[in-house]
């Protein structure tokens, strides 16, 4: 009854960075070989690519310490970005009033897996 451990996961929380942003890089490396997706991540000029790759390899290195996957065969098998909570701040306005202003943070979610030899 020993079942074979497929997928590592990692998470980045309360990341301060909106996740309209970090999805738009999430969605380029989701289904991707994982030196495939590091090496796009590293040329993608996107202010979420930095974060993205960095929680990329914190879920290899799970896959590697943790579960003793084979590198060579891992692919990013889910990549998603939640809405963590939002810094409400006000901005000064004329006549005495104010604007709100949304500082969104994200939950960065990604699961690699093992390719299946057929």
């Amino acid at each position: 009854m020993t079942e074979q451990i497929t997928s590592a996961k990692a998470t980045a929380k309360t990341v301060r960075i909106a996740p309209r942003k970090v999805r738009l890089v999430a969605d380029l490396i989701r289904g991707k070989q994982v030196g495939e997706a590091i090496s796009i991540l590293k040329f993608t000029p996107k202010a979420g690519s930095p974060v993205v790759e960095k929680v990329l390899m914190s879920a290899i290195a799970n896959a590697e310490h943790n579960f003793d996957l084979d590198l060579e065969s891992l692919y990013v098998a889910e990549a998603y970005v939640n809405e963590g909570p939002t810094l409400k701040r006000y901005r000064p306005r004329a006549q005495g009033s104010a604007s709100p202003i949304n500082k969104r943070t994200s939950h960065i979610t990604i699961v690699v897996k093992e390719k299946e030899e057929a």
